[in-house]
């Protein structure tokens, strides 16, 4: 039995859905999301509600009926609030600069590396005196923001002695003990 499936998306204020059969597109002041939607999972509007409906009880109608209410209440929220995702650069030397679309990377390696963003994904980066820099991103599309912030911590991971590299603001590190720790 889902849970998830069953509860109810409310509708904010400004925000306009459009369900076809297999598809659902939400609108609001944020942007435009599509998603498609697979056999089995019906979508109806019910006052200024959005429920998400399964045809039978069957293991696979039941796995996309969570999903589908999960993803569909992700694009209900992106559209009207949006998300955000804040990233810190740990390492001596480590510095972001942003122009434009562009993201500029100092990370260590001998060469800049440079990341286009794609146009849904507004970005900034800050460096207070004293501190490590933070990247912001921002987008009204969930599944994009993580991606693209997933991508760029994958240029430089944090490591586990030293915790250098790029993660997530308030991420807990899983750190180690170097080799004098095992030393008596």
């Amino acid at each position: 039995m889902s849970r998830i499936g069953k509860k109810p998306i409310p509708m904010p204020k400004g925000v306009s859905i459009d369900i076809k059969p297999a598809s659902v597109t939400v609108k609001g002041p944020k942007g435009t999301l599509f998603q498609s939607i697979q056999d089995g999972i019906t979508v109806r509007l019910d006052g200024e509600t959005i429920l998400v409906e399964r045809a039978t009880d069957q293991k696979r109608h039941r796995a996309l009926h969570g999903l589908s209410r999960a993803l569909i209440a992700g694009m209900v929220q992106g559209v009207s609030e949006g998300y955000k995702i804040e990233q810190e650069l740990v390492g001596v030397g480590y510095r972001a600069t942003t122009q434009g679309q562009t993201l500029d990377l100092v990370l260590g390696y001998s060469h800049h590396v440079v990341f286009e963003m794609p146009a849904e994904i507004k970005i900034s980066a800050r460096q207070d005196r004293g501190s490590n820099p933070i990247i912001t991103l921002e987008s009204f599309d969930k599944q994009l923001l993580g991606q693209v912030a997933a991508k760029i911590r994958s240029l430089r991971p944090p490591e586990p002695y030293k915790g250098k590299g790029i993660k997530f603001v308030n991420e807990v590190l899983r750190r180690k003990a170097g080799k004098s720790a095992s030393k008596k």
